[in-house]
């Protein structure tokens, strides 16, 4: 299976469940969510960030040893490694809270996050797939929203800036991995909708709980 049958997979499957027509990041985009709503959001995210490169770590170790997957999963790990620094530099410019125990809606992406590794690397790397093929778009745009506004600027946003160039690589490397397993397109359509279902809900989340 080629790449660009499977992107046009994912990207089917992901319809009604692109993060940008989330009611919360078209409220953050028109800065017109909170710094409490914002404090609140990177607290929860961090787990996310955090978890990533385990979560890469375990698809790499499951993968054979001369696989695409194997070689594109700890590619992908060596970048991921100094990112949740970059990513505290944004929750400490918010002053965000420190420790905080997941919330449901968060529990519930981290679950679908080890759910889908467990089911293979080609899965666990689907998974990562259903964020990473939208989140240059998405990091630009909470970016350019921050900056705008007046909410934030300079190093603070040096996680977003970075994310917004850096997975389109990541998407790409997915992709093309993933395509040379010859990893079955239902499957990864599946497992890539599964994670974006739960970062949906997240959003929900964070929308019902709007400051």
């Amino acid at each position: 299976m080629d790449a660009l049958t499977l992107e046009t997979a994912v990207r089917a499957r992901l319809r009604g469940r692109w993060l940008l027509d989330h009611p919360f990041y078209r409220r953050w985009t028109e800065g017109r969510v909170s710094v409490e709503e914002l404090r609140a959001y990177a607290a929860q995210y961090r787990h996310f960030e955090a978890m990533l490169p385990a979560h890469l770590r375990g698809v790499a170790a499951a993968a054979p040893a001369d696989s695409a997957l194997r070689e594109q999963a700890l590619r992908n790990l060596d970048d991921e490694l100094t990112h949740l620094d970059l990513f505290d530099g944004f929750a400490a410019a918010l002053d965000a809270p420190g420790e905080t125990a997941p919330s449901p809606a968060m529990r519930r992406l981290l679950d679908t996050y080890a759910s889908a590794s467990a089911q293979g690397p080609a899965d666990g790397f689907a998974a990562l797939l259903a964020y990473e093929l939208q989140a240059p778009e998405v990091a630009a745009s909470k970016a350019g929203g921050l900056r705008e506004h007046g909410i934030l600027d300079g190093d603070a946003l040096r996680f977003w800036d970075l994310h917004a160039t850096l997975d389109r690589d990541h998407a790409q490397w997915a992709l093309d991995a993933l395509a040379a397993c010859d990893a079955d397109a239902d499957s990864v359509a599946a497992a890539a909708g599964a994670a974006a279902d739960a970062w949906w809900s997240f959003l929900d989340e964070r929308e019902a709980l709007r400051a």
